[in-house]
């Protein structure tokens, strides 16, 4: 493939360079933040449900007519690098909704990163208070611990006077228990009547010893 270049002359670019950049990029992200990012799509991890996305014209009531169950699309974009691209996000119907992902593998949780676009966009659909619940449900078969106990990992405001993506710790009432699901819900956003655009959502921590899984047991 060729693109233009610098001096406005055609470079030859390759599936290899592609790959390469795009590893970069992912790699520049987390030592940005510090943290491993547990909900990239990349790495294994999807959506599995969320509340009504916000579509409009024809694709609307074709989503409407197919089961409730079905997960849009769309709903990826929240689990990768957006680029602060306007078009980059995952578009929920409303000022309150919810978004639940299978993390790609089980963690000890520590914390969440919510990501919005720049200054300079109109920013009224940003999510602002938000709780985040998690639990295990057994995706790991190797992993002998109690399936289906939610708790509420972190309460936080998006706030648009701060930095783009915004970290939150979990609450030190979660200690080592191990999650392999979590469920994103937002209660309002910052005045959008119509939708709530969620841009990305990461979920940091890190993977258990056989110590600490004991430990949880125990």
């Amino acid at each position: 493939m060729n693109v233009k270049g610098a001096d406005n002359g055609d470079m030859e670019v390759t599936l290899d360079d592609i790959i390469m950049t795009t590893i970069c990029i992912l790699l520049k992200e987390n030592q940005r933040l510090g943290r491993v990012d547990y909900a990239l799509s990349s790495g294994g991890a999807i959506v599995v449900s969320h509340s009504e996305p916000f579509i409009i014209g024809k694709v609307r009531l074709w989503f409407r007519k197919i089961s409730l169950t079905t997960v849009y699309k769309d709903s990826k974009k929240m689990l990768k690098p957006s680029f602060k691209e306007s078009s980059q996000c995952f578009p929920l119907k409303g000022n309150s909704g919810f978004v639940q992902i299978r993390l790609r593998t089980t963690i000890i949780p520590e914390a969440i990163t919510l990501e919005h676009k720049a200054v300079g966009y109109e920013r009224s659909n940003a999510p602002k208070n938000c709780r985040v619940y998690g639990w295990h449900q057994g995706h790991d078969a190797d992993i002998g611990v109690e399936t289906g106990k939610m708790f509420l990992l972190a309460e936080f405001s998006y706030d648009l006077e701060k930095s783009n993506a915004q970290t939150f710790n979990v609450l030190d009432s979660v200690g080592s228990g191990l999650v392999d699901t979590v469920r994103l819900d937002f209660k309002s956003n910052h005045g959008s009547p119509s939708h709530t655009c969620i841009y990305r959502s990461q979920v940091h921590g890190h993977e258990p010893t056989s110590v600490s899984m004991l430990a949880t047991q125990s």
